[in-house]
């Protein structure tokens, strides 16, 4: 009899859709530990923008694969995928439960399906020609050609972000393949549980639009100042949205309603990317966490009876018990 992989359960969807919040949920319910599948939480600096975790939260579940590089470094999947690795084993040998928590689509794919990522070190010759035309013919010029020469590359690529649209077209000319051609599925590290959260578009729209409030009240702009008078505006995570934006409201190029708009805007536009990759994935269990659309009866009636909640707040706990009900028979089995 073959001996069992170790069990190891993932939490995807998209920004914004109250991953952290279940994964802490989680993580307390079944003695866990979080490593993060979020490209822009691994850089120390950028938390606001990025919806890290609490320092709080921080200390009270231990997390993986935050705030381990400084702004200025280059960090790739293949490198995620290495560190992920090391994390969940060392979860495993204290004889806790890893949860991989995280939207960034191939991050999660490079774990679960045990992705082996083709080694192309950068071009500076090809890097400077395709940088010059984003400057001469611009940035949606060189995305177009991205999506003939590798079309799914480009659904889950940023076509907002220059670094990420001029790797993806870099990799797919130097091997003449499609970067996602080139990506070769391994045996199974470990036993996953992917679980999904479901939202309705408008609610994460609103969800979106209110964190993106939030962040602005909480010292957006201060934190991105800090992170300009120490790193410059050169380092490529500082393209991550939330940062491009205000960027551009300090450098003057616009004012703050307008990047607050654009943030909402990409963030969206980022989301839908993220729903693209995930279902794509018919090994992930999706859970509704769409709110009940209640009558306007039945809204009054809540509140002359004095509910302690609404009857989304009542479905978004039994979203919860079902996630957890999941889990805890994955572990059992």
């Amino acid at each position: 009899m073959k001996n069992k992989l170790p069990k190891v359960i993932v939490i995807v969807g998209t920004t914004a859709s109250g991953k952290t919040a279940l994964s802490l949920k989680i993580a307390k319910k079944f003695n866990g530990e979080i490593v993060s599948a979020d490209s822009r939480q691994i850089y120390r600096g950028m938390d606001i923008g990025t919806a890290k975790p609490t320092k709080e939260e921080l200390k009270k579940i231990k997390h993986h694969l935050i705030n381990i590089k400084n702004p200025r470094q280059d960090y790739s999947v293949g490198q995620y995928k290495k560190d992920a690795l090391v994390a969940i084993r060392k979860i495993l040998k204290i004889g806790k439960l890893p949860i991989i928590v995280g939207g960034t689509g191939l991050y999660v794919s490079a774990m679960v399906n045990n992705l082996d990522f083709p080694e192309v070190e950068e071009n500076k010759k090809l890097r400077a020609k395709l940088e010059k035309e984003i400057k001469t013919k611009g940035l949606k010029y060189v995305f177009k050609k991205l999506v003939e020469l590798d079309p799914e590359s480009a659904y889950i690529v940023d076509p907002n972000n220059p670094r990420r649209v001029i790797r993806a077209m870099e990799v797919a000319i130097l091997t003449g393949q499609p970067f996602s051609s080139q990506r070769k599925s391994g045996p199974p590290l470990f036993d996953f549980l992917q679980i999904g959260l479901k939202i309705l578009p408008e609610t994460l729209k609103e969800k979106i639009q209110k964190r993106t409030a939030q962040m602005i009240k909480n010292g957006l702009v201060e934190e991105v100042k800090k992170l300009v008078k120490k790193y410059g505006y050169k380092p490529k995570a500082f393209e991550a949205i939330g940062y491009r934006e205000i960027i551009d409201f300090l450098r003057g190029k616009i004012n703050l309603k307008e990047a607050e708009d654009l943030i909402n805007k990409n963030t969206w536009h980022y989301a839908r990317r993220q729903m693209t990759w995930f279902r794509k994935d018919p090994a992930i269990l999706w859970f509704d966490f769409k709110p009940v659309r209640s009558s306007l009866a039945e809204v009054l009636q809540t509140r002359a009876k004095g509910a302690s909640e609404t009857s989304n707040g009542a479905n978004q706990k039994m979203a919860k018990k079902k996630v957890l009900r999941a889990i805890s028979k994955f572990i059992l089995s």
